[in-house]
């Protein structure tokens, strides 16, 4: 397994559009191993295949504190869509930075499994927010889209005074 380069925003490549898994096979299950190894390093919860310069629809996600709840999704498609949440969101292409997102409370979703065995995942509050959050991901679309131009704006000023401040440390 190996950790993989998370492009940061601003990157051009974070905005391209995925495209299907057409059969999944041993190399996309060793890319999904690889997936998980650099979401686990990074402290992440979730992560898709966009943000490592791979694009192809496939993302992973583990909420749980010890790793135990790994849950990939080839091919995602959101079937169905309840409530509402606002959540605060971070990402491991913004790091450090977080806001307040409006998303589904709950979501159904249709997908692959990484041997290509077709799967429905219902997940429900801070899951549901993740799998949209990556599925944004896959369709070039990241969650600061989701903020007021001020907000927008306002976050993107301390992400670049963070990088700044770093390197000048």
């Amino acid at each position: 397994m190996a950790v993989l380069p998370i492009l940061e925003f601003p990157d051009p490549r974070l905005r391209t559009r995925a495209e299907p898994v057409v059969a999944p096979d041993a190399e996309l299950r060793q890319f999904v191993d690889d997936m998980f190894e650099t979401m686990y390093a990074a402290n992440g919860v979730g992560l898709a295949a966009t943000q490592v310069n791979v694009h192809r629809r496939v993302l992973v996600a583990d909420m749980s504190d010890d790793h135990q709840q790994p849950l990939a999704l080839v091919n995602p498609v959101i079937l169905e869509t309840e409530g509402s949440q606002v959540y605060q969101e971070g990402c491991l292409s913004f790091p450090g930075l977080y806001a307040d997102v409006t998303r589904a409370l709950k979501v159904r979703v249709k997908a692959l499994d990484v041997h290509g065995k077709e799967l429905v995942v219902e997940a429900e509050g801070p899951l549901a927010v993740c799998i949209q959050h990556e599925m944004d991901h896959l369709d070039g679309k990241v969650f600061v889209d989701y903020l007021s131009p001020l907000k927008r704006a306002l976050l993107l000023k301390r992400l670049d005074k963070q990088r700044r401040q770093a390197a000048s440390a």
